[in-house]
């Protein structure tokens, strides 16, 4: 049985989401992360980088979005989350999932913990006043160069999709006007009708 560690509003939703849509059997546990439960003793040992999702298959427990989303699609052949038959095409998804951890993602999060940069105050609000900027632009870049539509990859749903829809989500506490960006705004709306995410946000909310 797999297990999804996550916390709400975090990029967690993107994992929950992808096993919501595989079909494979699983449970989740959720997070306090408010209450800092990510740094506590008992959740190290399951993740010692005190981040979710974690992942706990019966083979060990995998960390990263980017990983535990290719080993969802990986593990569901069937679900077709990811272009499995093709390297290139695989690869190309591989490049915006890379894209959205290592970019998109360490951009919002100099709001919210510009303290994992900075401690000096004028450093932390000169990070956050950045945001709008940052984020702003690596959408433009995913509208207009990276987004294929209607899904991320084109004619097929993957494991891209969930991943751009947390981001999106986002946006608009970032300082970021989401109609800015036509195509994915209307990915986000497609995303909502979708009912793995529906369930995924039922989780969460639970």
């Amino acid at each position: 049985m797999l297990t999804l560690y996550f916390a709400p509003g975090t990029c967690a939703l993107a994992s929950l989401i992808a096993l919501e849509e595989s079909g494979l059997s699983f449970d989740t546990k959720k997070v306090n992360t408010r209450e800092n439960e990510q740094r506590s003793e008992a959740y190290l040992k399951i993740n010692p980088k005190g981040r979710v999702p974690a992942l706990a298959t019966d083979r060990g427990v995998l960390t990263e979005s980017t990983a535990i989303l290719a080993y969802i699609a990986q593990m569901a052949p069937a679900a077709k989350l990811a272009p499995l038959d093709d390297p290139f095409e695989f690869a190309r998804l591989q490049a915006f999932n890379g894209y959205i951890s290592s970019t998109v993602h360490v951009n919002h999060a100099h709001r919210p913990r510009g303290s994992r940069w900075a401690d000096d105050e004028a450093a932390l609000e000169s990070m956050k006043a950045k945001v709008p900027q940052t984020m702003g632009e690596s959408f433009e870049l995913i509208e207009a160069a990276m987004f294929r539509g209607p899904w991320v990859m084109g004619d097929n749903y993957t494991v891209a999709d969930p991943y751009l829809f947390v981001m999106t989500s986002w946006l608009p506490s970032d300082g970021v006007d989401p109609t800015r960006f036509p195509r994915v705004s209307e990915h986000y709306a497609r995303m909502l009708e979708r009912p793995a995410v529906q369930r995924a946000l039922a989780r969460e909310k639970a």
